[in-house]
């Protein structure tokens, strides 16, 4: 390796090091949820009459931070960079504000708010509760289809008990369905709908009150269940590597304490 070479393999370690600092972490962090502030502080024709070119200068200065965080990581890891699912994140949400807001394109300008998720990747507590969210999609797509079968059952025949007296709510399928999440919510279910609806068909209940039992207490708490138990397994996955780790470098010190020995008794020999 020429000098040169060394020179710039040191240079990428250090460069590596320093974005992985926890103060590095911390700094990242508070310009985010600043720039979160200032973002929100656009939105005000108050403020923006009078601070605005303050103002878009501080968010100008979030970004280039941002920026520089970024190229710093580029440098520092080359193509190991993209090989992170949460670096691709990042590099995402700051190249969505690079891009031109002008005619056609002026909705880029409302998404540099999703730079605010970034305190996603840059805090390891939010990142498990996402990956968590994300290993039990799986699982939660079986829930959907078996949601999906419940609703359409009972949203056919909510229409062809309720469409003829109350066709604002049941007139067809599509209303039914809408009608029918609703009450799943418990958003005015019971005075905005069921109620009204029992003084005309006095045994609705029959029928609303086992759809409430399955649908809200018993699916929704299934997928809360799935979410939480994916977040656990995340949990200790998470755990299980540190733990290797920390099993790796105790026995690389064991062998290098072992190696002085032997070579200590051989040059006693």
């Amino acid at each position: 390796m020429s000098n040169q070479e060394s020179v710039s393999m040191g240079f990428r370690q250090r460069l590596c090091a320093l974005t992985e600092a926890p103060a590095f972490g911390q700094f990242i962090t508070g310009v985010i949820l600043f720039n979160a502030v200032v973002l929100g502080m656009e939105t005000s024709p108050a403020l923006m009459a009078s601070y605005g070119v303050a103002i878009k200068f501080l968010d100008g200065l979030c970004l280039t931070i941002f920026i520089a965080e970024i190229a710093m990581k580029l440098v520092a890891r080359g193509h190991r960079f993209f090989l992170n699912g949460w670096n691709l994140f990042d590099f995402a949400v700051v190249s969505i504000a690079l891009v031109p807001s002008g005619q056609g394109l002026s909705v880029l300008r409302a998404l540099r708010i999703l730079r605010v998720l970034r305190v996603i990747s840059v805090a390891p507590r939010l990142r498990r509760v996402v990956e968590g969210f994300i290993q039990a999609l799986p699982g939660m797509g079986s829930v959907f289809l078996l949601m999906t079968i419940i609703f359409y059952i009972g949203a056919v025949i909510a229409t062809r008990l309720f469409a003829s007296a109350f066709p604002e709510w049941f007139g067809d399928l599509g209303l039914s369905a809408y009608t029918l999440f609703q009450i799943m919510t418990l958003e005015s279910w019971s005075m905005g709908i069921v109620r009204p609806v029992m003084e005309v068909y006095p045994y609705a209940w029959m029928f609303f009150v086992p759809f409430i039992m399955i649908t809200t207490f018993a699916v929704v708490n299934l997928l809360v269940g799935l979410i939480v138990n994916s977040m656990q397994d995340a949990h200790h996955a998470e755990d299980e590597v540190k733990t290797d780790a920390y099993r790796d470098e105790v026995l690389e010190r064991l062998d290098s304490i072992e190696r002085r020995l032997i070579g200590q008794d051989d040059a006693k020999k």
